[in-house]
């Protein structure tokens, strides 16, 4: 393929994109003429027409849909390959894009960038933290190479590997002592103020859903979009808040206070795209991840979640 063809697939999508030639030619770096021009001519090689320009919006016609979705796949698979191809085996150097879902940033990002810099200090890496939805849909873009999220329905063409069971948690800021906690039934929690993750976590509705199937109604103080706010509100106060208790391990000053009964568990799993070549950075990085989840404990991952690596 051309160089020019390979410009004229960018040039496309841009203006598929942004549905305007001119927001499309400032992202790309041209004039709107030559944008104008450049799809004329691939419209001419084709024989088709692939924008209907007669709206307000630049829209894809039919053929431009169809189009396009095959152009995406060829330049997705091109960027793939120039990696395959710079992929360095030593991992003297290399990079690794990774997204993961929001309560993962409060106690499982952190050791394993550690581990990470740690094994392979050339080893760049680029975190993303956003929704499971987002993450695999970047999968299948090709924009993450790895993603941290949970087993269940994902989309076509994502592949998922169980790491562990994750166990949601009362979590106070009461000292803990030698002993076990005793298990809280829940419905003393009827009269208990507590602090949680705002409804736009999908952790909360796993909350709520509890909550609600065994008639239990707290009454919810404070709310917070951040995971480190609630931990530091928890230390501070006397409110209570529910999180993934592998938390806990690394907040002293917080203390996990199992509920009866229990809150559910979700399975995490390693997302990465079905077919997709993997790099030496993404091979070790699902190493390390499968050690250091054995090294902390984590409860295991059933069986039937996911295939081993």
């Amino acid at each position: 393929m051309a160089a020019l063809e390979l410009r004229h697939l960018r040039y496309l999508l841009a203006v598929a994109e942004h549905g305007n030639f001119t927001r499309a030619a400032e992202e790309l770096h041209v004039s709107q003429p030559t944008l104008s021009q450049q799809i004329k001519q691939l419209e001419r090689t084709l024989g088709v027409q692939l924008l209907d320009r007669t709206g307000r919006a630049v829209r894809l016609t039919d053929a431009g849909a169809v189009y396009t979705d095959h152009a995406r796949r060829a330049l997705r698979d091109l960027a793939a390959a120039e990696r395959a191809v710079h992929d360095v085996q030593d991992l003297s150097r290399g990079h690794l894009r990774l997204g993961v879902t929001p309560t993962f940033t409060a106690y499982l990002v952190g050791p394993l960038t550690a581990e990470l810099h740690a094994r392979h200090p050339g080893v760049g890496l680029t975190l993303a933290e956003m929704p499971q939805d987002r993450i695999e849909a970047a999968l299948l873009a090709d924009d993450l190479d790895l993603g941290i999220a949970f087993a269940g329905a994902h989309l076509p063409g994502i592949a998922a590997t169980a790491l562990f069971t994750e166990t949601l948690s009362l979590v106070t800021g009461v000292p803990r002592t030698p002993a076990t906690p005793v298990p809280l039934p829940v419905r003393d929690l009827r009269d208990e103020q507590l602090a949680l993750l705002s409804g736009d976590f999908a952790t909360r509705g796993h909350i709520d859903a509890y909550f609600e199937r065994h008639r239990a109604a707290p009454r919810i103080t404070v709310e917070a979009n951040s995971i480190q706010a609630l931990t530091e509100i928890v230390q501070r106060t006397g409110l209570a808040t529910v999180l993934p208790e592998a938390i806990t391990h690394d907040h002293p000053r917080l203390t996990p206070v199992p509920l009866d009964p229990p809150l559910p568990t979700r399975t995490v799993a390693l997302l990465h795209r079905e077919g997709a070549y993997r790099t030496a950075v993404a091979r070790a990085f699902t190493g390390l991840t499968h050690d250091l989840v054995r090294a902390r404990g984590y409860a295991p991952a059933p069986r039937t979640a996911g295939p081993t690596p």
